[in-house]
């Protein structure tokens, strides 16, 4: 091994480091810099992707009993939020961190998340989405998806500056293309970390270290070695990666070797509609379909789920569940032109440029004449897409584009037949669980607007046929460094690392895992920024530094 000489080595000094330059990394430092800290901040992507995951993020945050709820007469409160989460996350009260903050968020969220964006000129439609409704385990009882003006990249647009103004003032140090490979102790404490960059070696110090560089979703071979086998089989082959290869859980793995308490990260929230990107930024990058709920789902073979259908916006986890029990871990969608033209969405701040842009009547016609433009962008570009007048000549392009005879063209057409032949029957006599969810979500009018009245098919004037291959694609870590309600990293004895914080992806979003199995959406973002005014708190009052 090189040994390289201290005099080589590139030094920074600063009260605070913080590793990680995403949303949960930008909160911290921009907390403890507008309260007078020096900050050192070190990220291994380059300058223009600041922000991490959270810039390429459709921006969806969870609220409770928030202004945008009361202006469209939605009743919500603390302790309906919580026995939401609880049940939907199966989260067990005896796991003491995660059950802790999972009640400090959802106790204090709205206020310390959407109030402290507000404050930084951060502005949320009026229109409340409602994800996560549940199948067999409810889910949210009311719409909570709070829609950031501007997408993901609204938010970190508006940090940034601030950011920036400190590190013109010379406050912040800001390197980017900087890996930190180890975590420095001395007497017992942590008191830097050192790595590499594109300039060589580099060692960091401060009287506290905050770790914020993500989970384990941007690596694969980290995913596979801690699959739920028991739950899911084997994992997929391929995958996509919906995160950023930064989120490899290199230093989740650094900590633990210094004795953090890693917990819960066979807990995933992976995507089950995910397609690939014609132009990827990096190697096997997908993109997350929001599946529509008029569409027809059927596994690798053209046979429909039906043990439940399968439907977006219900259980994302159920969705991932019914496809894993498959001998082979893909799924199609099977819709028509008219279909696709309505419902076709995709997640991220990329495919939503009025939402992005903030562009109020661009956005109200995508809503009223539909996403056309967007769906042949997709026929036309994306591999995952094929198209035929006829459903021999769809199952064939499906085959192709896979390299197997799997779909069988017989069985694809009698599971659209039947299908439709429920439809015709009319309302009176339908018998199809996802006919009466998409009624279901119909009678609220931010999915009535976006989701078809009982559409067919096999329909002549909506052709062609759209079959879209989607793929498991890995988005979010769920488990991650067990820290306490001040978000000092804990041992597993339960005892304080002296100066070692995490916030974000890295702590499972707090406490290790404070989501449980299962998220109610929106609480990425949120997560991000309520942990890291935690810590950037608790690092300010001197909790955990010495």
């Amino acid at each position: 091994m090189l040994v390289i000489p201290m005099a080589d080595k590139s030094n920074y000094h600063g009260e605070v480091v913080v590793i990680g330059g995403g949303l949960a990394g930008m909160v911290t430092a921009l907390e403890l810099l507008d309260a007078g800290k020096r900050v050192v901040m070190l990220d291994a992507a380059t300058r223009d992707r600041f922000g991490g995951l959270a810039l390429w993020s459709f921006g969806g945050m969870f609220f409770v009993d928030s202004p945008e709820q009361r202006k469209s007469r939605i009743k919500d409160s603390v302790d309906l939020a919580m026995r939401d989460w609880v049940r939907y996350g199966e989260l067990d009260p005896e796991d003491v961190w995660p059950y802790r903050w999972a009640e400090a968020y959802v106790n204090r969220c709205t206020e310390e998340v959407r109030g402290w964006l507000v404050d930084r000129d951060v502005s949320f439609f009026r229109a409340v989405n409602w994800t996560e409704r549940g199948y067999f385990v409810p889910g949210n009882s009311v719409p909570r998806f709070h829609i950031v003006w501007g997408t993901g990249e609204g938010i970190i647009t508006a940090l940034s500056p601030r950011l920036e103004e400190h590190e013109k003032a010379g406050r912040l140090q800001l390197h980017f293309g900087h890996r930190v490979d180890e975590l420095i102790r001395e007497a017992g404490g942590i008191v830097g970390c050192r790595g590499t960059s594109t300039d060589g070696a580099f060692e960091a110090h401060g009287d506290a270290v905050v770790i914020a560089a993500g989970g384990i979703a941007g690596s694969h071979d980290k995913v596979r070695a801690i699959w739920p086998r028991d739950r899911w089989g084997e994992p997929p082959e391929p995958m996509l990666n919906g995160s950023i290869p930064e989120a490899d859980g290199h230093l989740l793995d650094r900590a633990a070797a210094l004795g953090a308490n890693v917990t819960h990260l066979e807990k995933m929230w992976n995507y089950a509609a995910g397609v690939r990107h014609w132009a990827p930024p990096f190697p096997n990058y997908g993109l997350s379909l929001v599946p529509g709920k008029s569409a027809l789902w059927v596994n690798y073979q053209g046979r429909r789920f039906v043990n439940p259908p399968l439907v977006g916006s219900y259980d994302t986890l159920l969705l991932i569940d019914e496809i894993c029990r498959e001998q082979k871990k893909y799924s199609w969608q099977v819709m028509n032109r008219k279909i696709a033209n309505k419902e076709f969405s995709v997640s991220g701040a990329e495919f939503n440029p009025a939402v992005r842009e903030k562009k109020l009547l661009a956005f109200i016609i995508r809503l009223l004449k539909g996403n056309g433009e967007q769906v042949q962008e997709f026929i036309d570009h994306c591999p995952d897409f094929v198209t035929g007048r006829g459903v021999a000549e769809l199952a064939d392009k499906m085959n192709a584009l896979t390299g197997t005879r799997d779909v069988d063209p017989k069985l694809l057409e009698r599971e659209i037949s039947e299908y439709d032949e429920n439809i015709a029957r009319g309302r009176n006599l339908q018998n199809d669980d996802q006919l009466r969810r998409i009624a279901h979500v119909r009678q609220y009018i931010g999915d009535r607007l976006r989701t078809c009245n009982m559409a067919p098919i096999m329909d002549a004037s909506a052709m062609p046929l759209i079959a879209i291959r989607t793929q498991i694609l890995t988005r979010k870590s769920l488990g991650g460094i067990q820290v306490d309600l001040d978000a000092k990293v804990l041992d597993k004895q339960g005892n304080p690392i002296p100066n070692l914080f995490a916030v974000g992806e890295a702590c499972g979003f707090g406490g290790g895992g404070m989501h449980g199995l299962r998220a109610l959406e929106g609480t990425f973002l949120g997560g991000c920024v309520y942990s890291g005014r935690v810590a950037a708190r608790a690092i300010l009052s001197g909790k955990g530094v010495r």
